[in-house]
């Protein structure tokens, strides 16, 4: 054997090649986590400012609809009020107490009254304290008094006296003018030490015959919106603020006021001109891009470079439907979060360093640490392989991992070829193993479900023959019973005749008789027994129709095709389901609209039908029990209505539909499928809707189809052939 010769190489130390791969991987992915971790950070906050300015834009939408809803409230309820005759608006003594007490149960500024006579009431807190008293006539001077008040809303003595005149005054002139609700301009007074700027809310006001008496309003402070926005704490350095179209500030969040006083009277401040120079500049760069206030039409995001520093900026419109047309405004400075993403970027670089410290440390250790095992797993493993255990290697500089490498080849080639092996045996047994779990994992689903529709066969059969045997035990004596009620009655009538006949013949009987007819009350006896045997009787008839209703709902001797009035099995269900259609304390009842057809008589299984139509109403009474729950839906009237009529097809169409909830689409394409329910755990099987699908497509070869949406209701649509055909 020819044995080649190397050169003597120049090696490198294990442990180098074991410290500096392991000293790279920690610094690269250190580093990599830190960059990573940066930018994360800045589109963590991008999204945390774009949530903190939503959020901030809902809150305030929410409390504008809150707050400015109060005052159309009330004058609705003072319209309503004089309409109904409640309120005698010529009593002003009367009206102004009476808003003087709406005044303590409202946050306004002002309710009052302005009448085409030129008359007028109100109560207003000017000073957004003490609730005064107004009163004015159509005097030409010192028309308007003011009155101050005592606990209880009684004048005690006038406060001041001016000159006033309604109709010149807008808060008079527009809501008469409109015809309708709206808000007039916004109404600014300088009130000593107490600016007075309003929102007036007004509407006219008319008598039961429909004539124009005035109009009523209510006012409410602008300034309190100011110290709402101060109070959401949106950032340090951000500010929330809301203007006109027209760019008239309204309120904002800064501790600078909207408006600024000039010759003793109150100027709004444009929010160009407003003193807070973070409103004013936000306020100058949303102008340049948009030109005007009013073609911002939706929610707009936006990011502006003020002063050298970047902002995120949220514009959001607000509306009512009276009139308003506002633009909230939420800008919050980059540099809020962003100082914190600077601060962890300086700890992640100081990290970065002290990791590689620390790896080059656990890099030599680690070399030492592997390198004696190494060597001596080397050895054993040399003797083992030459089959000498006293064999000794010479020392080279990687002499060690070569022969490992040799070493451990020849074990790992044999290892790999029994593992190869192993591994595909594994594969195909897991691959039958598999196929066969999902055999029987099929197989049980359908034997559960055909067990579980075996089940509800065999309940509702029993149910029926129950049903059947309890209507045919009970028809037996109420019938025995109804009959005899005829001749009782008879009896009972020929009986106080006779009576009646004594007493005319007779009327000074023995002593014992008139103390017998008074112990058992004669007279009353005469009087009830007749309206108690009509009582009795019309009873009976409700048992019998009860009784017909169950023998029609059960039809146990209509097993096979037979033909049968389709609005009889309705009526009948509906009769067996009337105690949850009934009105209960905690919901109204239920409103069953018939809109029936002239149909035929249809061939049909009817006890299977009538399963059928038990199965669907049961479900729109249950759905209409969820809807009750809803807010928004606890002032409208549940309903059920049922139609019917016949298709040029030569069938029958049966309609079940309700007022409730709706479904989803993706509820919608599952409703027939077994086992598949809405209600909770214990309320329903989910078999229902599956064994009416099934009664109806496979046992009558017709249609059962559901149109639902979300807060549309819900329609069941059953199509059945009047005459029997081939059903595959």
């Amino acid at each position: 054997m020819k044995i080649r010769h190397f050169g003597k190489t120049q090696a490198i130390p294990l442990q180098l090649i074991l410290m500096v791969p392991f000293v790279l991987q920690i610094f690269g992915s250190v580093g990599l986590v830190g960059y990573l971790s940066f930018k994360n950070g800045q589109i963590a906050v991008n999204d945390l400012a774009d949530q903190l300015m939503h959020r901030t834009s809902s809150t305030v939408n929410q409390h504008l609809d809150a707050y400015l809803s109060i005052p159309h409230q009330v004058i609705q309820i003072n319209a309503d009020a004089i309409r109904m005759g409640l309120l005698d608006v010529r009593d002003r003594q009367t009206v102004g107490k009476y808003f003087w007490h709406q005044m303590q149960a409202y946050d306004l500024t002002y309710i009052g009254i302005g009448l085409t006579t030129g008359y007028g009431a109100g109560a207003g807190r000017y000073d957004g304290k003490t609730v005064t008293i107004d009163d004015s006539s159509p005097k030409p001077l010192n028309n308007l008094q003011t009155y101050a008040t005592d606990d209880r809303g009684n004048r005690t003595r006038i406060v001041s006296v001016a000159n006033w005149g309604s109709f010149t005054e807008t808060w008079y002139t527009e809501p008469v003018r409109a015809g309708k609700p709206i808000w007039s301009r916004i109404y600014t007074w300088n009130y000593p030490g107490h600016p007075y700027i309003v929102a007036s809310a007004g509407r006219p006001i008319y008598d039961a015959n429909n004539r124009l008496l005035g109009m009523v309003a209510a006012d409410i402070h602008l300034l309190k919106l100011s110290d709402f926005l101060r109070n959401l704490g949106i950032s340090h350095s951000g500010q929330v603020f809301i203007l006109e179209r027209n760019g008239m500030l309204i309120a904002n969040s800064g501790k600078e006021q909207p408006f600024t006083v000039v010759k003793n009277d109150i100027q709004r401040l444009k929010a160009i001109d407003s003193p807070n120079p973070i409103v004013q500049g936000i306020a100058k760069e949303i102008q340049q891009r948009f030109k005007e206030f009013q073609s911002i039409s939706g929610d707009t995001d936006l990011r502006l470079d003020f002063q050298g520093e970047l902002y995120y900026v949220q514009l959001t419109p607000w509306r009512d439907q009276y009139g308003l047309d506002w633009l909230v405004v939420v800008s919050v400075p980059e540099s809020e979060f962003m100082a914190q993403i600077d601060a962890n970027t300086r700890t992640t670089i100081l990290l970065c360093l002290g990791a590689l410290g620390v790896a080059c440390m656990m890099g030599v250790l680690t070399s030492r640490w592997i390198t004696r095992p190494i060597l001596r797993l080397n050895r054993a493993s040399e003797a083992i392989t030459s089959g000498n255990l006293d064999q000794a290697v010479e020392d080279s500089r990687i002499q060690e991992l070569n022969a490992l490498a040799n070493s451990f080849n020849h074990m790992a080639r044999q290892l790999h070829e029994s593992f190869t092996a192993l591994e595909k045996s594994n594969a195909e047994l897991e691959d039958r193993v598999e196929d066969r779990t999902v055999e029987l994992k099929n197989a049980l689903s359908e034997l559960q479900r055909t067990q579980s529709q075996i089940i509800q066969s065999e309940k509702m059969s029993s149910l029926g023959q129950l049903v059947a045997g309890v209507a045919h035990e009970i028809n037996n004596p109420v019938n025995f019973i109804h009959g005899n009620l005829v001749y009782t009655q008879e009896y009972a009538e020929n009986l106080l005749k006779f009576v009646q006949l004594y007493q005319q013949h007779y009327p000074n009987p023995a002593p014992e008789i008139q103390i017998a007819a008074e112990e058992i009350d004669l007279e009353f006896l005469q009087e009830d027994l007749l309206k108690m045997l009509s009582s009795m009787k019309m009873g009976t008839d409700r048992i019998r129709e009860i009784v017909l209703s169950l023998r029609n709902f059960s039809r146990m001797d209509e097993a096979e095709l037979k033909p049968v009035d389709i609005h009889e099995g309705i009526n009948s269900t509906l009769l067996i389901l009337q105690h949850r259609l009934k009105d209960r304390p905690e919901r109204p009842s239920i409103e069953v609209i018939e809109d029936y057809g002239s149909l035929p008589l249809v061939e049909c299984y009817a006890g299977q039908l009538n399963q059928v139509f038990m199965n669907i109403l049961t479900n729109a009474i249950d759905a209409l029990l969820v809807a009750r729950d809803c807010p928004e839906n606890s002032h409208q009237q549940p309903t059920i209505t049922i139609s019917t009529e016949v298709t040029d097809r030569n069938s029958a169409i049966i309609k079940i539909a309700d007022s409730g909830p709706g479904m989803s689409t993706e509820v919608l394409h599952k409703i027939f499928d077994p086992f598949f329910t809405t209600k909770p755990v214990g309320s329903g099987t989910g078999l229902g809707l599956s064994i009416s699908h099934s009664i109806v497509v496979s046992s009558h070869g017709g249609k059962l189809t559901c149109v639902s949406a979300p807060g549309e209701g819900s329609e069941f649509i059953i199509e059945i052939p009047i005459a029997p055909r081939q059903v595959l």
